[in-house]
């Protein structure tokens, strides 16, 4: 099984876990990187008129990507990783998918987050690479160490 692990990272702590999770892997990293970098104020999402806000609130919004990963095709399966915004995946995550043909790859979505569990957000994200065999995901919390990830991945039997 060759993995990649990609992910969306608004404050970092998403990125740290991405990098732990592709340690236990021995997978490569790729960050999904929004093509205009979000600052504090588009992340506010008390304010309805964040860019946040606005995105989360339009089903169809998908903000541009700052690159494609070149070679997916040579994954078999995509850990893709994000904070949860909404009780679900941020769409830059959809943007993500749909940049790709990810028919008869296998999709394992993980989120970050301060307090939501992953919710709906596999369903959400599976609009979007209707021909991937999604997996259950799940949180995984700041600081999980090693062992229990490499639990969680042993669980999903995909060697």
């Amino acid at each position: 099984m060759k993995a990649l692990v990609a992910y969306f990272s608004a404050s970092g702590i998403t990125r740290q876990v991405a990098g732990t999770l592709a340690e236990v892997l021995g997978a490569q990293v790729f960050e999904i990187a929004p093509l205009e970098p979000y600052s504090a104020a588009d992340l506010d999402w008390t304010n309805p008129k964040s860019r946040s806000s606005v995105e989360m609130a339009d089903k169809a919004s998908r903000p541009q990507i700052a690159a494609k990963y070149e070679n997916i095709a040579e994954f078999d399966v995509i850990f893709v990783g994000f904070p949860v915004w909404w009780y679900t995946a941020p769409h830059i995550v959809n943007t993500f998918l749909e940049a790709y043909d990810l028919a008869g790859k296998i999709i394992v979505p993980f989120c970050t987050s301060g307090g939501s569990e992953i919710g709906r957000s596999g369903k959400d994200m599976a609009v979007s690479a209707p021909n991937a065999k999604f997996l259950e995901g799940r949180r995984i919390n700041f600081g999980e160490s090693r062992a229990q990830i490499r639990k969680w991945v042993e669980s999903l039997n995909l060697a």
